[in-house]
């Protein structure tokens, strides 16, 4: 019989506290839903200025607040108002991101310029921040960064994105080597097309058909199985999970 070995099979998250950003829609919001089942109290930060609003549809135990994720202000603002209102910031999931389509020869400026700094950038100083209060407080914690497949494959006119999103992985790698002592575990996950409300808009039709027919599952993700598996990286039961990229494809980068 194997002894067993202290992990937590409940996948408890009872009482920690989570910083989502890109919170109020789309896989954060998501997220959201699956933390308030396990007892998370969830800091939304996003641009929605309805931010406040849509957290405290979710229950007494989530706030909101609204703003833009690339300015430095902001981000300490997020952090300032999980600790004001529930005492630390246990976990941070980084969801805030962008999709910019273009061919590599004619994508412009601007569009790299903005998909780096929201996906990539951002994405990192608020790790650094995040990571740089854990450290300081002496607490253990984890965060998720939301890389995609993308990150790891070449997709059609998704130059931008895929760097982004490959950058994420590269970062969070760093992360979980240079913070591993202090207790901080940093894992991406990597979705496939996801369906929330802009991937149904984005995959629907014959382009999302052909998509599907080239993967093993033959369908795309749900929002919550996302979710999921991200709650699950932020549980005691993952706790020698840290570096890690899980991707979350139906199988379509094993070919």
């Amino acid at each position: 019989m194997l002894e067993y070995c202290g992990a937590d099979l409940n996948f408890s998250l009872q009482g920690k506290t989570a910083i989502i950003t890109g919170g109020a829609a789309g896989i954060g919001l998501a997220t959201a839903h699956f933390f308030k089942g396990k007892g998370v109290n969830c800091v939304l930060a996003d641009l929605n200025p309805e931010a406040d609003k849509i957290a405290h549809e979710l229950g007494d135990n989530c706030i909101g607040v609204s703003g833009d994720i690339t300015k430095a202000e902001y981000r300490q603002s997020v952090i300032n108002a999980a600790v004001k209102r529930f005492g630390s910031v246990d976990i941070l999931v980084n969801c805030a991101g962008i999709v910019a389509l273009d061919s590599a020869e004619t994508l412009n400026d601007d569009m790299w310029d903005k998909t780096i700094s929201i996906n990539l950038t951002a994405s990192f100083k608020m790790a650094q921040a995040v990571g740089k209060y854990m450290i300081d407080a002496g607490k253990k914690g984890s965060i998720v960064n939301m890389a995609s497949q993308a990150g790891v494959i070449a997709l059609d006119k998704h130059v931008a994105y895929c760097a982004s999103k490959g950058g994420i992985i590269a970062m969070t790698k760093v992360m979980a080597y240079e913070w591993g002592k202090y207790g901080i575990r940093v894992n991406a996950v990597s979705p496939t097309v996801v369906l929330t409300d802009l991937g149904k808009k984005a995959w629907e039709g014959p382009v999302g058909d052909a998509f599907k027919k080239e993967m093993p599952s033959e369908r795309f993700a749900e929002p919550d199985e996302i979710a999921g598996a991200i709650a699950f990286l932020c549980s005691g039961a993952a706790g020698m999970i840290t570096g890690h990229n899980l991707l979350i494809d139906g199988g379509y980068t094993i070919k």
